[in-house]
């Protein structure tokens, strides 16, 4: 399909790190993002809000942040947010991803 107009293929873009360090150092992946991001996918596709034009939900390697996580981010926001739960991940995506407005609490 083309690009009409310029807008971008996906309204926006989130990321969830996935990594396992081997080191023993904090990683995302320890801390439920596997979880996360299936959960995250799963609900965008009953909210109808996944595919071209609106959201995808794609899992990434190392973010760089695994101290702070587990992490995601938000493109082309640039939103950075860190979660505890599946019931964090409903509000970013309720508040972010459908209305619009970034979850303060859980922004690093």
């Amino acid at each position: 399909m083309s690009n009409d107009n310029n807008k971008p293929y996906f309204e926006r873009h989130v990321f969830f790190c996935m990594n396992k360090r081997d080191d023993g150092r904090n990683s995302c992946g320890d801390h439920g993002a596997e979880t996360a991001q299936k959960h995250a996918k799963k609900r965008c596709k009953e909210l109808g809000i996944n595919g071209q034009g609106k959201v995808r939900i794609n899992q990434a390697g190392c973010l760089d942040r695994c101290d702070e996580g587990p992490v995601m981010v938000v493109y082309p926001e640039g939103t950075w947010y860190t979660y505890v739960d599946t019931t964090d991940i409903d509000e970013i995506i309720d508040s972010h991803l459908v209305g619009g407005k970034p979850v303060e609490r859980l922004k690093i």
